[in-house]
């Protein structure tokens, strides 16, 4: 690892920690308060990924809403109007509206086909800005001179990769670059999760095979056709499912390449120097 040991980690110079967790757990919230306290670079995936990667196919959906519509078709082809998308670090509303939900279109679903389409879209992107990593490393220390640098990940990092290969390509060089830490939630951490996605369900990225696999079982147990299914109620059912189904892949990213905070422990960071100390925990106890 980068840091092979605690004293490691507290003595260097330049620390650079790559965080990951399915979403919820407080991956901004610290990332964000490293950055306000200063020093430290904020790499947010998700923001990458919504104005550099997924940015154009954002627009161009509007574009053809807007064709649609005779009034907004003849400001665009005079090219009186333009479209963007006001993608936040910790807002990726725009982002999951484009990704969508799959199934009956009067309530605002998508072919199946074409949700398949932009979860390929949203891979690419993800991969492609977790390629960027070395990237903003450089970026932030030689153009604005922060010393330290923390990568908030988005929680389906563990969809694209085998965090079972030791030699992984994308993990093994997220590793070279970052201390990678996995933050652990319990059963409790599950449970809220659960019941605040229920009251508000969004859409996610799943892996291919896995979305594959619930998309068949939802049909057959519910004995419905894909033009039938609530997209609000899917993504419900889903979600339990890929929490469970992120679990074990997280914990070998985490076995394989890095270390593994409690969230418990996490929840107790309220400055630079907790975040050190909580982390300087987790190696101590990944050496013993």
């Amino acid at each position: 690892m980068l840091y092979p040991t605690a004293q490691a980690w507290r003595e260097a110079p330049h620390k650079r920690v790559l965080i990951f967790a399915m979403s919820g757990l407080g991956k901004t919230h610290v990332s964000e308060m490293l950055a306000e306290q200063g020093g430290w670079f904020h790499y947010s995936v998700d923001y990458r990924i919504g104005t550099r990667h997924m940015g154009e196919h954002i627009i161009d959906n509007l574009k053809r809403e807007a064709m649609k519509t005779p009034f907004l078709r003849k400001m665009l082809m005079q090219d009186l109007i333009h479209f963007g998308v006001n993608v936040h670090d910790h807002d990726l509303r725009p982002v999951a509206a484009y990704l969508g939900k799959p199934g009956n279109p009067d309530q605002g679903g998508l072919p199946l086909a074409e949700y398949q389409h932009r979860q390929d879209q949203f891979r690419k992107a993800e991969i492609a800005a977790l390629n960027d990593t070395a990237h903003f490393i450089e970026r932030g220390q030689s153009i604005y001179g922060y010393d330290n640098f923390i990568c908030d990940t988005g929680g389906s990092i563990c969809e694209w990769v085998d965090p079972t290969d030791p030699n992984d390509p994308l993990l093994s060089k997220l590793a070279e670059d970052c201390l990678m830490v996995w933050i652990k939630g319990g059963e409790a951490h599950t449970d809220s999760l659960v019941a605040r996605f229920d009251k508000e369900p969004k859409p996610m990225s799943y892996q291919p095979e896995f979305l594959q696999r619930i998309w068949g079982e939802y049909l057959n147990d519910n004995n419905i056709k894909e033009g039938d299914v609530d997209p609000d109620e899917f993504v419900r059912w889903t979600y339990a499912q890929a929490l469970a189904h992120r679990q074990p892949r997280y914990a070998n990213m985490a076995q394989n390449f890095g270390i593994t905070v409690d969230a418990c422990a996490w929840e107790t960071i309220t400055s630079e120097a907790t975040f050190v100390d909580v982390i300087a925990d987790a190696l101590a106890a990944h050496q013993a």
